[in-house]
């Protein structure tokens, strides 16, 4: 069976120590409504993190 994951939105903010809380509450709460949410770090700017939601 092929998994297929398709990208909702992505959006550039601006990086917080407790950001990964919220993605990781919103990937617990939402897992069953076949939603996951993604956080990574601008590769240019350190100070912006990149959150992507996903379909899957």
């Amino acid at each position: 069976m092929e998994s297929k994951i398709e990208v909702l939105s992505t959006l550039t903010i601006q990086n917080s120590p407790d950001l990964y809380k919220i993605v990781d509450s919103l990937n617990r709460t939402l897992k069953e409504k076949d939603l996951m949410f993604g956080l990574a770090l601008d590769a240019e700017n350190q100070e912006k993190a990149i959150f992507t939601i996903y379909r899957t």
